[in-house]
């Protein structure tokens, strides 16, 4: 049996290479089509209700953004068995804070939707101008990344309105970096969270995401399925910088707050 491991070993490579790209195209294309339909057919008729029916439409479409999240991730992680997932229940217990993270996939605003019911995001300008999605985008009280066109006011008044929700209970999500790090290492950061922090008097929270990049990697179109991979969301920090007596400094923070993600 010694002898004929090295073999085994090999077949096993060789098959695993065939059906590797084969899988990933296929739970590529089951994720997507879940958004496609969900977006569509399945939650249309929950936003429309929500946004008839709710008192408060921004949080009612906060928790189905959750709930469609939380169900992308329970797909996802039933068809990624060689993925380890772990999140502590800490950081779902978050409240009235302004939170930072690193960004190392296109997955890390949907993983963080998916653990806030009550949350508000930056999005890119772009993704409100696509059709029934911009929408969503809009009614969930999603932030534009920037004051241009029409968006300008829309930025403007989301941004006049998160102190109200962060008193509430609510969270702010900002990947200070702006972009994915194509390599792991923490790129440069904006000020725009750490100004949105002192502008509120809110506290920041500092989350470090790990392993997303194995599962979705950027520049990549298909999941990578068959890896064994860590996913972590982990709770670095929390600093309450000195708002009251004006000496709370951006550029203070901002270093700060790299070197607990660098660490």
């Amino acid at each position: 049996m010694a002898i004929l491991q090295p073999m085994i070993n090999t077949v096993q490579t060789v098959k695993n290479a065939f059906l590797k790209p084969v899988f990933d195209l296929f739970v590529t294309l089951l994720m997507w089509l879940y958004f496609t339909i969900g977006f569509v057919l399945l939650f249309p008729p929950l936003f429309l209700a929500a946004y008839v029916n709710s008192a408060n439409r921004e949080s009612a479409f906060q928790r189905l953004n959750y709930n469609f999240y939380r169900g992308f991730f329970l797909i996802l992680r039933s068809l990624t068995p060689g993925m380890t997932w772990q999140i502590s229940n800490k950081i779902k217990s978050i409240r009235s804070s302004v939170i930072v993270c690193n960004h190392l996939s296109y997955l890390d605003p949907l993983l963080l939707i998916s653990l806030f019911p009550q949350h508000k995001t930056i999005v890119k300008n772009t993704f409100f101008k696509v059709p029934i999605f911009g929408w969503m985008l809009k009614a969930s009280g999603y932030i534009p990344s920037n004051a241009q066109g029409s968006l300008s006011a829309l930025m403007i008044e989301r941004i006049e309105s998160v102190d109200d929700f962060l008193k509430s209970g609510g969270n702010l999500f900002i990947f200070p970096e702006g972009t994915r790090s194509r390599d792991g290492a923490i790129g440069p950061l904006n000020n725009g969270a750490f100004k949105i922090a002192r502008r509120c008097q809110a506290p920041i929270q500092v989350l470090k995401i790990g392993g997303t990049n194995r599962l979705f990697t950027p520049g990549r179109f298909l999941f990578n399925t068959i890896v064994s991979a860590t996913i972590t969301v982990e709770k670095i920090a929390v600093i309450k910088p000195d708002y009251e007596n004006g000496r709370s400094s951006l550029s203070k923070t901002r270093v700060q707050v790299r070197s607990l993600l660098e660490g």
